[in-house]
Protein backbone atom coordinates (compact mmCIF):
# COMPACT_ATOMS: atom_id res chain seq x y z
CA UNK A 1 0.00 0.00 0.00
CA UNK A 2 1.04 3.60 -0.89
CA UNK A 3 1.85 6.25 2.07
CA UNK A 4 -0.39 8.95 1.80
CA UNK A 5 0.66 12.61 2.55
CA UNK A 6 -1.70 14.96 4.37
CA UNK A 7 -2.07 18.48 4.51
CA UNK A 8 -2.94 19.55 7.84
CA UNK A 9 -3.23 23.50 7.44
CA UNK A 10 -7.04 24.13 8.34
CA UNK A 11 -9.01 22.95 11.79
CA UNK A 12 -11.41 20.53 10.74
CA UNK A 13 -10.08 19.52 7.66
CA UNK A 14 -7.43 18.09 5.25
CA UNK A 15 -6.48 17.10 2.40
CA UNK A 16 -4.13 14.05 1.05
CA UNK A 17 -1.99 12.96 -1.22
CA UNK A 18 -1.25 9.24 -2.11
CA UNK A 19 2.99 9.28 -2.24
CA UNK A 20 4.15 6.45 -4.72
CA UNK A 21 8.16 7.43 -3.50
CA UNK A 22 9.03 9.82 -0.91
CA UNK A 23 11.93 11.28 -2.27
CA UNK A 24 13.27 12.81 0.87
CA UNK A 25 12.08 13.23 3.89
CA UNK A 26 14.18 15.44 6.44
CA UNK A 27 13.72 17.77 9.20
CA UNK A 28 15.92 21.01 8.82
CA UNK A 29 17.21 23.54 11.46
CA UNK A 30 13.81 25.67 10.87
CA UNK A 31 11.37 22.92 9.58
CA UNK A 32 9.71 19.75 8.45
CA UNK A 33 10.60 19.24 4.65
CA UNK A 34 8.95 16.57 2.36
CA UNK A 35 9.41 15.61 -1.47
CA UNK A 36 7.36 12.85 -3.27
CA UNK A 37 6.02 11.69 -6.42
CA UNK A 38 2.76 11.75 -7.17
CA UNK A 39 0.79 10.06 -9.86
CA UNK A 40 -1.48 13.24 -10.78
CA UNK A 41 0.54 16.16 -9.56
CA UNK A 42 4.16 14.85 -9.94
CA UNK A 43 6.82 16.12 -7.59
CA UNK A 44 5.00 17.72 -4.76
CA UNK A 45 6.83 19.48 -1.78
CA UNK A 46 5.52 19.70 1.57
CA UNK A 47 6.71 21.81 4.87
CA UNK A 48 5.73 21.01 8.47
CA UNK A 49 2.96 19.52 6.56
CA UNK A 50 1.29 22.18 4.36
CA UNK A 51 1.57 21.76 0.90
CA UNK A 52 3.64 24.56 -0.96
CA UNK A 53 3.95 23.45 -4.92
CA UNK A 54 3.54 20.61 -7.15
CA UNK A 55 5.11 19.89 -10.60
CA UNK A 56 1.80 19.58 -12.04
CA UNK A 57 0.08 23.28 -11.24
CA UNK A 58 2.79 25.15 -10.33
CA UNK A 59 3.03 27.65 -13.19
CA UNK A 60 -0.31 29.18 -12.45
CA UNK A 61 0.40 30.15 -9.01
CA UNK A 62 4.18 31.36 -9.96
CA UNK A 63 3.11 33.20 -13.45
CA UNK A 64 0.41 34.79 -11.34
CA UNK A 65 2.82 36.04 -8.13
CA UNK A 66 5.19 37.34 -10.77
CA UNK A 67 4.33 38.72 -14.62
CA UNK A 68 1.29 40.46 -13.39
CA UNK A 69 3.37 43.23 -11.41
CA UNK A 70 5.85 42.75 -14.06
CA UNK A 71 4.01 43.78 -16.52
CA UNK A 72 1.68 46.04 -14.99
CA UNK A 73 4.49 48.08 -13.83
CA UNK A 74 6.53 48.16 -17.39
CA UNK A 75 10.15 48.92 -16.36
CA UNK A 76 10.86 46.64 -13.40
CA UNK A 77 14.57 46.09 -13.51
CA UNK A 78 15.60 45.17 -9.78
CA UNK A 79 13.47 42.95 -8.24
CA UNK A 80 13.38 41.01 -3.93
CA UNK A 81 12.43 37.74 -3.31
CA UNK A 82 11.28 36.85 -0.08
CA UNK A 83 11.46 32.84 0.55
CA UNK A 84 10.41 31.23 -2.90
CA UNK A 85 13.38 28.83 -2.07
CA UNK A 86 12.26 26.54 -4.81
CA UNK A 87 13.21 28.71 -7.21
CA UNK A 88 10.14 28.69 -9.16
CA UNK A 89 9.50 32.88 -8.70
CA UNK A 90 13.14 33.54 -9.41
CA UNK A 91 12.73 31.38 -13.06
CA UNK A 92 10.08 33.53 -13.98
CA UNK A 93 11.30 36.71 -13.43
CA UNK A 94 14.60 35.50 -15.10
CA UNK A 95 12.23 35.07 -18.25
CA UNK A 96 12.04 38.64 -18.46
CA UNK A 97 15.16 40.26 -20.64
CA UNK A 98 14.89 43.42 -18.74
CA UNK A 99 15.57 42.17 -15.37
CA UNK A 100 19.37 43.18 -14.12
CA UNK A 101 19.55 41.82 -10.81
CA UNK A 102 17.15 39.76 -8.19
CA UNK A 103 17.88 39.11 -5.12
CA UNK A 104 16.65 35.73 -3.28
CA UNK A 105 16.01 36.01 0.81
CA UNK A 106 15.61 32.58 2.17
CA UNK A 107 16.21 31.07 5.61
CA UNK A 108 16.46 27.95 5.24
CA UNK A 109 19.12 26.58 3.00
CA UNK A 110 18.01 23.42 2.59
CA UNK A 111 15.34 23.91 1.05
CA UNK A 112 17.28 25.63 -1.95
CA UNK A 113 19.68 22.57 -1.91
CA UNK A 114 16.83 19.81 -2.34
CA UNK A 115 14.86 22.05 -5.08
CA UNK A 116 18.04 21.76 -6.79
CA UNK A 117 18.01 18.48 -6.55
CA UNK A 118 14.68 17.54 -6.80
CA UNK A 119 12.67 20.19 -8.14
CA UNK A 120 14.48 20.92 -11.29
CA UNK A 121 11.03 20.94 -13.16
CA UNK A 122 10.39 24.01 -11.39
CA UNK A 123 13.43 25.89 -10.43
CA UNK A 124 15.21 24.73 -14.14
CA UNK A 125 18.70 27.04 -14.07
CA UNK A 126 17.35 29.42 -12.17
CA UNK A 127 20.34 29.43 -9.11
CA UNK A 128 22.92 29.37 -12.17
CA UNK A 129 21.66 32.35 -13.57
CA UNK A 130 24.27 35.69 -12.65
CA UNK A 131 21.42 37.75 -12.32
CA UNK A 132 20.09 36.02 -9.37
CA UNK A 133 22.19 36.64 -5.64
CA UNK A 134 21.22 34.25 -3.24
CA UNK A 135 20.99 35.57 0.62
CA UNK A 136 21.06 32.78 3.39
CA UNK A 137 19.70 34.90 6.32
CA UNK A 138 16.35 35.77 8.01
CA UNK A 139 14.21 38.41 5.57
CA UNK A 140 13.43 41.08 8.29
CA UNK A 141 16.43 41.38 8.99
CA UNK A 142 17.90 42.12 5.48
CA UNK A 143 14.91 44.61 4.77
CA UNK A 144 15.58 46.33 8.57
CA UNK A 145 19.01 46.97 7.67
CA UNK A 146 19.01 47.35 3.98
CA UNK A 147 20.92 49.84 2.50
CA UNK A 148 21.38 49.25 -1.26
CA UNK A 149 19.53 50.18 -4.28
CA UNK A 150 16.05 50.45 -4.43
CA UNK A 151 13.61 47.22 -5.84
CA UNK A 152 11.10 48.04 -8.24
CA UNK A 153 9.02 45.05 -6.89
CA UNK A 154 9.45 43.41 -3.88
CA UNK A 155 7.51 39.66 -3.76
CA UNK A 156 6.98 38.10 -0.69
CA UNK A 157 6.72 34.07 -1.73
CA UNK A 158 6.51 32.64 1.88
CA UNK A 159 5.28 29.57 3.34
CA UNK A 160 1.85 30.33 5.30
CA UNK A 161 1.84 32.54 8.90
CA UNK A 162 3.56 29.15 10.53
CA UNK A 163 6.81 28.57 12.13
CA UNK A 164 9.78 31.00 10.69
CA UNK A 165 7.47 32.55 8.45
CA UNK A 166 4.73 33.88 11.33
CA UNK A 167 6.68 37.34 11.35
CA UNK A 168 7.14 37.79 7.28
CA UNK A 169 3.40 39.23 8.19
CA UNK A 170 3.81 41.85 10.45
CA UNK A 171 3.14 45.20 9.96
CA UNK A 172 6.85 46.54 10.94
CA UNK A 173 8.22 43.79 8.12
CA UNK A 174 5.60 45.08 5.35
CA UNK A 175 6.85 49.14 6.62
CA UNK A 176 10.36 47.78 6.17
CA UNK A 177 9.74 46.22 2.95
CA UNK A 178 8.39 49.21 1.76
CA UNK A 179 11.08 51.55 2.22
CA UNK A 180 13.78 48.97 0.01
CA UNK A 181 10.84 49.93 -2.66
CA UNK A 182 12.14 52.39 -5.32
CA UNK A 183 9.64 55.03 -6.50
CA UNK A 184 6.58 53.75 -8.21
CA UNK A 185 7.13 50.10 -6.78
CA UNK A 186 5.18 47.00 -6.12
CA UNK A 187 4.84 44.83 -3.31
CA UNK A 188 3.11 41.56 -3.54
CA UNK A 189 2.62 39.13 -1.41
CA UNK A 190 0.76 35.51 -1.12
CA UNK A 191 -2.21 35.48 0.89
CA UNK A 192 -3.72 32.11 1.00
CA UNK A 193 -6.99 31.11 0.44
CA UNK A 194 -10.01 33.84 1.57
CA UNK A 195 -12.65 30.91 1.77
CA UNK A 196 -10.42 29.36 4.64
CA UNK A 197 -8.17 31.94 5.50
CA UNK A 198 -9.79 35.43 5.28
CA UNK A 199 -7.59 36.99 8.51
CA UNK A 200 -4.55 36.04 6.31
CA UNK A 201 -5.92 39.03 3.68
CA UNK A 202 -7.48 41.22 6.44
CA UNK A 203 -4.35 41.70 8.49
CA UNK A 204 -2.21 42.67 5.45
CA UNK A 205 -4.21 44.70 3.38
CA UNK A 206 -5.06 46.46 6.73
CA UNK A 207 -1.28 47.53 6.59
CA UNK A 208 -1.37 47.90 3.01
CA UNK A 209 -4.30 50.14 3.34
CA UNK A 210 -2.17 52.44 6.01
CA UNK A 211 0.90 52.20 3.60
CA UNK A 212 0.17 52.46 -0.15
CA UNK A 213 -2.08 54.90 -2.11
CA UNK A 214 -3.33 51.63 -4.16
CA UNK A 215 -3.67 48.81 -2.18
CA UNK A 216 -6.05 45.67 -2.32
CA UNK A 217 -5.62 42.03 -3.84
CA UNK A 218 -5.88 39.90 -7.19
CA UNK A 219 -6.78 36.15 -7.41
CA UNK A 220 -5.60 32.69 -9.69
CA UNK A 221 -7.17 29.60 -9.13
CA UNK A 222 -4.80 27.11 -7.98
CA UNK A 223 -5.89 23.39 -8.28
CA UNK A 224 -4.13 21.76 -5.44
CA UNK A 225 -4.47 24.80 -2.97
CA UNK A 226 -8.25 23.73 -1.94
CA UNK A 227 -11.23 26.12 -0.54
CA UNK A 228 -11.40 28.51 -3.49
CA UNK A 229 -8.98 31.20 -5.42
CA UNK A 230 -5.45 32.21 -3.50
CA UNK A 231 -5.30 36.00 -2.78
CA UNK A 232 -1.99 37.99 -3.76
CA UNK A 233 -1.76 41.20 -2.00
CA UNK A 234 -1.05 44.19 -4.01
CA UNK A 235 0.45 47.44 -2.79
CA UNK A 236 1.82 50.44 -4.53
CA UNK A 237 1.88 54.14 -4.53
CA UNK A 238 1.42 54.98 -8.32
CA UNK A 239 -2.17 54.61 -8.80
CA UNK A 240 -2.45 53.59 -12.32
CA UNK A 241 -0.17 50.44 -12.63
CA UNK A 242 -2.85 48.56 -11.79
CA UNK A 243 -5.49 50.48 -14.54
CA UNK A 244 -2.61 49.72 -17.13
CA UNK A 245 -4.83 48.94 -20.27
CA UNK A 246 -5.39 45.42 -21.59
CA UNK A 247 -4.01 46.42 -24.84
CA UNK A 248 -0.73 47.84 -23.10
CA UNK A 249 -0.72 44.12 -20.90
CA UNK A 250 -0.75 42.79 -24.64
CA UNK A 251 1.70 44.63 -26.08
CA UNK A 252 4.10 44.38 -23.26
CA UNK A 253 4.02 40.63 -23.15
CA UNK A 254 3.75 40.11 -27.04
CA UNK A 255 6.85 42.12 -27.57
CA UNK A 256 8.73 40.01 -24.03
CA UNK A 257 8.45 37.39 -26.62
CA UNK A 258 7.51 35.08 -23.60
CA UNK A 259 5.90 31.83 -23.70
CA UNK A 260 3.64 31.54 -20.77
CA UNK A 261 0.82 28.96 -19.80
CA UNK A 262 -1.38 30.45 -17.34
CA UNK A 263 -0.72 34.52 -17.68
CA UNK A 264 -2.37 36.32 -20.74
CA UNK A 265 -3.50 39.58 -20.91
CA UNK A 266 -7.31 38.88 -20.47
CA UNK A 267 -6.27 36.99 -17.24
CA UNK A 268 -4.10 40.28 -15.82
CA UNK A 269 -7.51 42.09 -16.28
CA UNK A 270 -9.78 39.72 -14.67
CA UNK A 271 -7.49 38.64 -11.97
CA UNK A 272 -8.64 42.11 -10.23
CA UNK A 273 -12.74 41.52 -10.27
CA UNK A 274 -13.50 39.75 -6.98
CA UNK A 275 -16.52 38.17 -5.90
CA UNK A 276 -18.24 39.86 -2.83
CA UNK A 277 -16.73 37.61 -0.20
CA UNK A 278 -13.46 38.55 -1.35
CA UNK A 279 -14.29 42.04 -1.86
CA UNK A 280 -15.32 42.84 1.27
CA UNK A 281 -12.56 41.65 2.85
CA UNK A 282 -10.12 44.23 0.73
CA UNK A 283 -12.34 47.57 1.57
CA UNK A 284 -10.31 50.28 4.16
CA UNK A 285 -13.04 49.81 7.47
CA UNK A 286 -11.16 53.70 8.13
CA UNK A 287 -13.09 54.98 4.92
Amino acid sequence: MKNWMYENLHEGFNSGFRAEKVLIDIKTDFQHLVVFENALFGKVMLIDDVLQTTEADEYIYHESITHLPIFAHGEVKRVLVIGGGDGGTAEEVLKHNSIKHITLVEIDPTVIEISKKYLRCICKDAFEDKRLEVVICDARKFVKNYCGLPYDLIIIDSTDPIGPAVSLFSESFYIDCKNCLATGGILITQNGVPFLQKTELCNTLKVFHKLFSDSTCYIANIPTYVGGPMAFGWGTDKLNTRKTSKLTIYNRLKMSKIILKHYNADWHKSAFILPNYIKDLTIDKNF
